[in-house]
């Protein structure tokens, strides 16, 4: 139908399709990991962790190559410590209350 009348030069299909502008940002999810990270490391690391982690990745685009924002890089870096250690740090608050008990 483009022939008659109704070019397609004048409003082009990908401009009306970019997405929803209505979320954070990368940047945004960046700092908000970086900030969840340094918390995390004095309080709450078993939820801050995962939260750090989740948000620096989302921040760095769901992939390793590419630029990337060094808060979205310290984000995973340090929500992946912090996971790892309340996971260990509850491991063995597990392990020795059942030990106690026998």
């Amino acid at each position: 139908m483009a022939g008659f009348g109704h070019t397609t030069r004048k409003h082009p299909r990908s401009r009306s399709r970019t997405g929803s502008r209505s979320g954070p940002d990368r940047a945004t999810l960046g700092i908000i990991g970086l900030v969840c990270a340094i918390v995390g490391l004095f309080t709450l690391g078993i939820v801050l962790g995962p939260v750090a982690l989740v948000c620096g990745w989302l921040a760095m685009g769901r992939r390793w190559t590419g630029t990337r924002s060094v808060p979205a890089l310290v984000a995973v870096v340090l929500g992946a410590i912090e996971t790892l250690l309340a996971i260990v740090w509850l491991a063995s608050a597990a392990g020795s209350a059942a030990g106690g008990l026998l």
